[in-house]
């Protein structure tokens, strides 16, 4: 995988930018572009950072129910013990989605991530996300590596989540998830191959606009451990950042 310095990568993003914009008159896209700093990188409880911080940048498109996306990670610090060196981009998503309301009542987005991990094989996985429009925005997710897996590759979240305004332009989002793996064994390395409930992870956030287009979020969210196999696989973790996005 190509290492982008600090530089590239933004040059990257504000380049999306600039020509969503330059384009918009043709064809109406919407999007944003966005870039976060967070203690750690955490994803689905696996700690791939090294306990280390990190960068966080991507970038959306979307027009008539379809989104492309872009996302990076990029190590601030080196860890001697899990070998994660600074400067390094150690991974890049690419993800296609389509969305598309039922009525008033159901939503559902299906997609695929193309993941991109330094020193790790690439793979592709499907998603289908199902949520219902009423209180709690309960959210049912569906991940299947049909790529790298050696076995099902199946992975699942349910969610919830509720958000509420505190005053004029602050906003505070509270969520929770709770997931099972079904042998999605991608990278051995670090994810197992077993069968059982996952983690759960709670979260809280505050959305402050600053204008009508740039908002400033910090975070915080506690992950830990279910069933035994998973408590053997990750560690209970916290992840603090904040990130800052610019909607176009």
């Amino acid at each position: 995988m190509k290492r982008w310095s600090v530089s590239l990568l933004v040059a990257a993003v504000v380049s999306v930018a600039l020509a969503v914009s330059a384009g918009a008159a043709v064809i109406e896209v919407e999007g944003d572009v966005y870039v976060g700093v967070f203690d750690k990188y955490l994803w689905r409880g696996h700690n791939l950072s090294g306990s280390m911080p990190v960068i966080q940048a991507g970038a959306d498109l979307s027009s008539h129910g379809w989104t492309l996306g872009y996302w990076s990670n990029w190590q601030i610090k080196s860890d001697a013990g899990e070998g994660y060196k600074s400067g390094e981009v150690t991974e890049t998503d690419i993800i296609l989605s389509y969305a598309q309301d039922f009525g008033e009542l159901l939503s559902v987005t299906v997609g695929n991530i193309w993941y991109q991990l330094d020193g790790i094989e690439d793979t592709n996985e499907l998603f289908v996300n199902a949520t219902i429009n009423t209180l709690l925005s309960p959210t049912l997710g569906m991940y299947w590596d049909w790529d790298a897996c050696e076995e099902e590759g199946l992975f699942f979240t349910f969610d919830i989540s509720h958000s509420f305004e505190l005053m004029k332009d602050l906003t505070m989002n509270l969520g929770a998830l709770v997931s099972y793996n079904l042998h999605s064994d991608y990278a051995v390395s670090f994810v197992r191959d077993y069968s059982g409930f996952h983690n759960y992870e709670l979260s809280v956030g505050l959305d402050y606009a600053l204008t009508d287009q740039l908002t400033l979020s910090p975070s915080f969210s506690y992950s830990s451990g279910i069933s035994d196999a998973a408590k053997n696989n990750i560690d209970t973790q916290t992840l603090a950042g904040i990130n800052i996005t610019y909607t176009f």
